[in-house]
Formats: structure tokens, sequence, C-alpha cells
């Protein structure tokens, strides 16, 4: 069992940055590929952005591209998302999954899911 908290949630303005992290209980996370999703009021979860295992293989949803970094560090058990140029559009609460294939998680399937970190954007 892994379990997964995301922090780093907030209230910002739009063109501000924020970074999310999400903390692994277990040192196995390593050999999980891991994503982040995120979820609007009254809309769908979607995928925002994939990385892999080791870390040498992302992947973003097109909305977030140039604007989002996804990362991790396996010493510290943890995933970061970079965000830049924040938009009103991106408030949402953000959730982190991990996945033993990183080919599942665009498509919203993971083995683990956090409970989420709320990101408010104001214009």
């Amino acid at each position: 069992q892994v379990q997964l908290v995301e922090s780093g949630g907030g209230l910002v303005q739009a063109g501000d940055s924020l970074r999310l992290s999400c903390a692994a209980s277990r040192r196995t996370v390593g050999r999980y590929s891991m994503g982040w999703f995120r979820q609007a009021p009254g809309k769908e979860r979607e995928f925002v952005a994939a990385i892999s295992w080791s870390g040498g293989s992302t992947y973003y949803a097109d909305s977030v591209k140039g604007r989002f970094t996804i990362s991790r560090d396996n010493a510290k058990y943890t995933v970061y998302l970079q965000m830049n140029s924040l938009k009103p559009e991106d408030t949402a609460v953000y959730y982190c999954a991990a996945a033993l294939s990183m080919q599942t998680i665009p498509g919203g399937r993971a083995d683990y899911w956090g409970k989420g970190t709320l990101v408010t954007v104001s214009s």
C-alpha cells in the first residue's frame, strides 16, 4: 500500500507560480510512474502531467504544456509539479497518482491516489 499526500496548494493571482509536492509513504514508489490530475468545480477530473519511474520521460496535457513541469526526487519519495504563468482556468483540486505503467496514467488509471490540494487562481 502506498499513501500519497499532496501539499503546496493555495490562493495565487493570475501569472503567479506555485509548486505542488506529492510525498509518498514508501520507498517502493520509486518503481511507479507518477501523475498529476486536477478537477475543477463542476467538471470531471482531467489529466495534467505524468513522469516515468526514472524521471526520464514526461508527458503533459496540451492545456499546461510549456507552463507546468513535473519532476521527481526518488531519494525523497516525492514528486513535484511546478506551475508557472497560472491562469484562472487552472483553478482546481490537484491530485497525485501512482501507477506501475506510465501508459495508463493519461487515461486516468492509477493504482494509488492522494486526497488532493486546492489551487485557486484569481484574475
